[in-house]
């Protein structure tokens, strides 16, 4: 009995304690003194060039192509005799057709090791694997989760490639 007053009150104490009005007085309210400005280098001013009467040295010229997001094969990124495959345009769902089975494939553009995440669900075989892919040579490459190459594609229409996992199984992708 005299444990459960002994409780009690114990309980009783840790509860007006939480109601006990805190004091802001040991914090310093002094203003702070303002930075001093650093000193800076000279300015000086003048007339820029007119950019439509530019010289080759000062901009370098446009390209004709989209070369940015080419990859080795040919300068549109196509491999040889393919299409054109740029990394942006692979980015989303897919329908993946893999000998006599078809599951769902994921691409995005974050990074992942010397590629970009992908992933699948509903695979069979090496797809299972899938981690990474990467466009290079004008072909998509499916990659495992170590990076190591599980599959070839090359685009053979609007919305399709075809190829062939590492095994030898044929696979296409479409939307």
């Amino acid at each position: 009995m005299r444990i459960q007053h002994v409780a009690g009150g114990l309980m009783m104490a840790l509860a007006l304690a939480g109601c006990q009005r805190t004091s802001m007085s040991g914090i310093d309210t002094q203003p702070v003194a303002p930075l001093q400005a650093a000193p800076v280098g000279t300015v000086s001013s003048g007339q820029l060039p007119d950019p439509t009467t530019s010289t080759s040295q000062q901009f370098p010229a446009a390209p004709t192509t989209d070369t940015a997001m080419a990859m080795p094969g040919d300068a549109s990124g196509a491999a040889a005799g393919g299409l054109e495959v740029k990394k942006e345009a692979m980015v989303g769902n897919w329908r993946v057709a893999n000998g006599p089975t078809s599951c769902d494939m994921f691409l995005t553009l974050t990074n992942l090791g010397s590629g970009s995440r992908g992933g699948t669900r509903g695979c069979a075989g090496e797809l299972t694997q899938m981690g990474s892919w990467e466009v290079a040579g004008g072909q998509v490459i499916l990659k495992d989760r170590s990076g190591n190459p599980i599959a070839r594609l090359s685009r053979t229409g609007d919305s399709r490639f075809e190829g062939a996992t590492s095994g030898g199984q044929p696979i296409s992708l479409s939307r």
